[in-house]
């Protein structure tokens, strides 16, 4: 098992980075994505597969899409079996009337919040590793 679980040390070591772009979710079909595509996540699902896009691709291929969001990545080596840490992320951004997308990655977690709201989340978020430390 790679990556820490404790979640003290997950919050107050956290390092928030808002990454470039805007970004929506999309869904295809398997045989309908763009061959030149490439999302920034894709998930298979029943009913289709869920792409994590810029905005500027989606319309590029006139796909329809929602959530324009942006994206945060949180800049720390969290395990996947780590408890507890997207939850706090989640409920720390809720005080905030702020919903957030998680995404876990293998070496970091990722949340997508609404576009406009990125500077609230990354002002929360860095607050939140202040008290935790």
């Amino acid at each position: 098992m790679s990556g820490e679980t404790n979640l003290n040390k997950l919050i107050g070591s956290l390092s928030a980075v808002l990454v470039d772009g805007l970004y929506v979710f999309a869904t295809v079909r398997r045989d309908q994505l763009p061959s030149d595509l490439i999302p920034r996540m894709s998930f298979e699902e029943a009913e289709g597969t869920t792409l994590i896009i810029l905005k500027s691709e989606a319309e590029k291929h006139a796909l329809p899409y929602e959530f324009p969001c942006r994206m945060i990545t949180l800049n720390i080596h969290s395990s996947l079996e780590a408890v507890g840490f997207m939850a706090t992320i989640a409920s720390e951004l809720a005080k905030y009337e702020m919903g957030v997308n998680p995404v876990s990655g293998f070496f970091h977690d990722h949340i997508f919040v609404p576009d406009g709201r990125e500077g609230d989340a990354m002002k929360a978020l860095q607050q939140l590793a202040m008290v935790n430390n």
